[in-house]
């Protein structure tokens, strides 16, 4: 793990909300859209990539092993190997950090790598009754026992069961992710007051990184049937704390405080990134948006699962020997406002990182300021494939915007892990 990486560039689509209906991207032609604008602008052959990795958490089926599905749409070339990861909603940080270590390793050079999602294509699939009846009428061999399976089926055997719900449940525990913030809020005694504040302020910051164009590498999408997006559009430039008030709870629909309003959105999105050696780097004169110093995995509670982000920022910590006053900006993905702010008193709470993280004091407090300074997923959504690498790329050019020198981005993931990725502001130089 000698040798030096860097996040060269990247690009990512405009996130879109799901709005009811399928959207009109797939999960790989996201993605190839983002690859292809990236690869466009630097200044090396598509097919000189040493390999493509994606993190994506429901492909079609048309989409087996997304990632080769992309790498072969975006003219990377049949020699270029590509293989897809999947680690919930980090899938897009897990697929920077294998690239990373392969280059960090020296066993590659040139690395595509980032997450894409289309959630508003999650599959509907049938039940269990629906595919044993399918079976009985597949596997019945003369007329009358067809006749007979046939007189067998009820209606009730087209109630679909909905992937996507599926996915945001911990059938371990048994609840969906909305829950386990309640947990969260509950244990640091956050209240609607404060999550629909926070929630607030992702559009407004959204709305101003938008106005701003500080929102970076966001590439326009088209479809053959003339559909076009332009900007992420899940931003509410309109909401008011009055507004948000209104909402009722969702997951806890009798207790809660956990709302439509102060959770992510359901999204379409792909971000891709392009990491380099020092050697690539040199051979084609390439920029340098960022260095990655190390990535941290932990785990924790899943009833918890949002407090993820402090196990693994305390891991990178100490593998880094950095201390959390020598962070200058921080991208915490923002999954619900609950789970975010639940982070910040986690962070600074002696008691939870005696009990928890095995330390003999709190790891400090952040300063509101320097995290999420251009919004986030409350605002933004949340294409659980892509934000991890959405949010990497943000900060790496939010270190550089602001000639800051460290930055995290991390996350919580549902079934209770975190992933965290330590950026350095090089100036542009390798």
């Amino acid at each position: 793990m000698n040798n030096p990486v860097y996040i060269v560039d990247g690009r990512r689509t405009p996130f879109l909300k799901m709005r009811g209906t399928p959207g009109a991207w797939s999960a790989s032609d996201l993605a190839v859209t983002a690859a292809r604008e990236v690869l466009a602008s630097l200044p090396f052959a598509a097919n000189q990539l040493d390999e493509v990795v994606l993190g994506c958490m429901i492909p079609s089926a048309e989409e087996a092993n997304i990632a080769r599905v992309v790498s072969l749409r975006a003219g990377c070339g049949k020699a270029v190997p590509a293989f897809t990861v999947q680690r919930n909603c980090a899938s897009g940080l897990q697929a920077i950090d294998a690239a990373f270590r392969n280059i960090a390793t020296g066993r590659q050079q040139l690395v595509l790598a980032g997450g894409t999602e289309a959630m508003s294509r999650a599959p509907l699939q049938f039940n269990k009754k629906m595919v044993r009846w399918l079976a009985g009428l597949s596997g019945a061999k003369t007329l009358t026992a067809k006749l007979q399976k046939i007189s067998e089926f009820r209606p009730g055997f087209l109630s679909p069961v909905i992937s996507l719900l599926k996915g945001l449940t911990d059938h371990t525990i048994g609840l969906n992710m909305g829950q386990t913030a309640e947990i969260v809020a509950h244990r640091f005694g956050i209240t609607r007051a404060a999550m629909d504040a926070y929630a607030l302020e992702s559009h407004q910051r959204v709305a101003t990184a938008i106005e701003n164009k500080t929102l970076y590498g966001v590439t326009s999408l088209f479809s053959e049937q003339g559909t076009f997006a332009t900007e992420d559009d899940g931003v509410r430039r309109d909401t008011t704390l009055e507004k948000l008030g209104k909402l009722k709870p969702f997951f806890d629909k009798k207790f809660g405080d956990v709302t439509a309003g102060n959770s992510s959105q359901v999204t379409d999105g792909a971000a891709l990134l392009v990491l380099a050696s020092q050697t690539a780097v040199d051979k084609y004169q390439l920029p340098v948006l960022a260095r990655i110093v190390d990535v941290a995995w932990a785990g924790n509670d899943p009833a918890e699962m949002g407090l993820g982000p402090v196990h693994a920022v305390a891991k990178l910590l100490r593998q880094t020997n950095k201390k959390l006053a020598d962070i200058d900006y921080w991208e915490l993905n923002e999954a619900f406002a609950a789970q975010v702010l639940g982070c910040l008193l986690a962070f600074d709470s002696e008691t939870y990182c005696r009990e928890f993280l095995g330390l003999s004091a709190a790891l400090g407090e952040i300063d509101p300021a320097k995290l999420n300074i251009d919004g986030g997923a409350i605002a933004l959504g949340h294409p659980v494939g892509a934000s991890g690498a959405r949010i990497s790329l943000q900060l790496a050019k939010i270190l550089q915007r602001n000639q800051a020198h460290y930055g995290i981005a991390t996350l919580c993931i549902g079934g209770g892990q975190g992933g965290a990725i330590l950026l350095e502001n090089t100036g542009g130089r390798a």
